[in-house]
């Protein structure tokens, strides 16, 4: 007899529609499982076995074909072991067919019958409801997350005893209640109010945060830079509804969620080490998924010790930097994940790191100093917005016992910045949503192309005559020009200035100088 269940498949960040088809006729006993499935896939013959014979129910003794299609997408994972079980009990009319064509059934199975959690169930549940599903049926540990998604009814289950039962009608599965709520988090974060000095750099980092602008920390080692990139996340604005919503359907892509866990409700900070991988920061492997750039989606990337890191790696990062998104070619496909994350990076001046430093000899030869700071390309530099120097403390400043600006009112003053840039480009973002606009939503001054930056950024008289000089002194290139323009309005922002004046495109400017100093 044939049986048909219906389950789906990850690709990057959608999910397909996926037909179980399960075909039982005489013939040596065996499971055949085709449709371009992986190896844990074809491994669930076994699992789906065990956990119908250890839930008392009838195994067949007959010749099992299990089509998964369509044939050409790959299909990974655990993901179709609850399909397959149910689908093999409906061709040997142990449940009936006819609850099963309204839901979109996932999960795995232990040897045991119990059903584990899944990557991905997110994407799942919207999947469903573009389908017009009536809802999932889905592991326990998935449905908070699964449950975000409106519309659907998302049935959370343990075993394969309970999803019999509902199906037999013996037995009904409350629907998961959908809970959203974007609050801080608990736990308490490192304040800017901790760190001694450096006014300037923290000014620098405030710009950065309100505009969603990259910024380089460039000093000697102990000046600061680590412990004030750490404070980031304590001035960084909520997130809002879809923010959040984007970031949980990368973290449940890349199975990340913690049990039970339903939304993400903090902006992410990543900060992997010097010796990772293209594979590791931009994603990918045999079958991609998501990188670290992927996992900073609307939070920060922090890379520390930045020269050191491979300079073939770093040039990865020009097309997430330039475009918001990352886009990876395999033979399996080519898969695009989002990539919209602001870059923090630190370094030493140098090898030895005391070059310019008030205390400290350099030791470092000239030529071992171009070779390090040769290791950050050009346009990769190009692409960092504001690059400030982190000086390192006099006796005064460490000894000092005031305690500087608060988090809380830095990150005030943030968020009615990001609130007017949310009113600027709200009309813009409405026809992108309607299909008439020319682009990506845009939420920050950062995130600007050429033709807003020539809409938003009009500049006073004097302010263009300096931008001008600046330009023919500091030799900026045209992407550098852009984005002196971009941080300039970010800077007015903060000061509540509808138009750029000179001083913000001379605090914008002085931001750039480490492009002459050191490179």
């Amino acid at each position: 007899m044939l049986a048909k269940v219906l389950s789906a498949s990850v690709i990057g960040m959608d999910a397909s529609l996926i037909d179980v088809e399960v075909d039982i006729f005489l013939g040596v006993p065996m499971i055949n499982i085709v449709g371009l499935a992986d190896t844990a896939v074809k491994e669930s013959k076994e699992r789906v076995k065990s956990g119908i014979l250890n839930s008392e129910y009838e195994f067949p003794l007959r010749r099992i074909t299990v089509n998964l299609a369509p044939a050409d997408i790959k299909k990974e994972g655990p993901v179709f072991d609850l399909p397959i079980a149910l689908g093999i009990m409906a061709a040997t009319e142990q449940i009936p067919q006819d609850k099963l064509q309204d839901y979109i059934v996932a999960g795995e199975l232990s040897l045991t019958g119990e059903i584990r959690r899944i990557n991905g169930a997110l994407l799942i549940a919207i999947c469903a409801r573009n389908l017009g599903k009536k809802g999932v049926i889905l592991p326990q540990d998935n449905a908070s997350e699964a449950a975000i998604v409106d519309g659907i009814d998302v049935l959370p289950v343990s075993n394969l005893n309970q999803v019999v039962d509902f199906i037999k009608g013996r037995e009904d599965i409350e629907p998961k209640v959908r809970s959203i709520n974007i609050t801080e988090n608990g736990h308490l974060e490192p304040d800017f109010s901790e760190v001694k000095g450096q006014g300037y750099v923290k000014r620098a980092l405030e710009v950065a945060s309100a505009g969603g602008h990259n910024i380089l920390l460039i000093g000697p080692p102990g000046s600061g830079k680590t412990m004030l990139a750490s404070r980031l996340p304590s001035i960084l604005p909520k997130l809002t509804l879809d923010e959040a919503i984007e970031v949980t359907k990368v973290y449940s892509v890349a199975g990340m969620l913690r049990s039970g866990e339903s939304l993400i409700t903090s902006r992410p900070f990543r900060e992997p080490h010097h010796t990772i991988s293209h594979a590791g920061l931009i994603g990918g492997g045999s079958y991609p998924r998501p990188g670290e750039v992927s996992l900073a989606h609307n939070g920060v990337l922090f890379l520390d010790e930045f020269p050191e890191f491979a300079k073939s790696v770093l040039q990865v990062l020009r097309q997430p930097l330039e475009e918001g998104r990352v886009t990876i070619s395999r033979a399996a496909g080519s898969l695009t994940y989002p990539a919209r994350f602001m870059l923090v990076g630190a370094m030493n001046p140098c090898p030895c790191g005391q070059l310019g430093d008030r205390v400290k000899q350099c030791i470092c030869n000239p030529h071992s100093i171009q070779r390090y700071r040769g290791r950050i390309s050009g346009p990769l530099l190009d692409r960092i917005d504001i690059h400030v120097e982190v000086p390192r403390l006099t006796k005064e400043e460490l000894l000092k016992s005031q305690e500087g600006e608060k988090s809380a009112t830095i990150k005030d003053r943030i968020e009615m910045t990001r609130a007017i840039q949310a009113n600027r480009f709200n009309a813009l973002n409405e026809k992108i949503k309607q299909g008439d606009g020319h682009g990506r939503s845009i939420l920050t001054n950062s995130q600007m192309k050429a033709r807003e930056v020539k809409e938003f950024c009009s500049l006073t008289p004097q302010a263009s005559s300096f931008l001008e000089a600046s330009i023919d002194k500091l030799g900026l290139s045209g992407r550098a020009f852009e984005r002196v323009l971009k941080v300039a309005r970010t800077i007015a922002d903060l000061a509540g200035q509808n138009r750029i004046e000179v001083e913000n495109i001379a605090e914008a400017v002085q931001y750039r100088t480490m492009d002459r100093q050191y490179f």
